[in-house]
């Protein structure tokens, strides 16, 4: 019983460290298709800034 309450510290601590893992690669995938897909928009928002309201 003793060896299950000392490792709840632990896995806390392992789970800490996948989620901040896990986030770490959604930004960077965020990042890189915020960069490779801004590009696509210019030509959207020149056309319609064309317009008048």
């Amino acid at each position: 019983m003793r060896k299950w309450n000392s490792e709840r510290g632990a896995t806390a601590v392992e789970y800490g460290i996948f989620v901040a893992f896990i986030a770490a690669v959604v930004i960077v995938g965020v990042a890189a298709l915020g960069i490779g897909t801004q590009g696509l928009f210019t030509p959207v928002a020149t056309f319609f800034s064309t317009f008048s309201p």
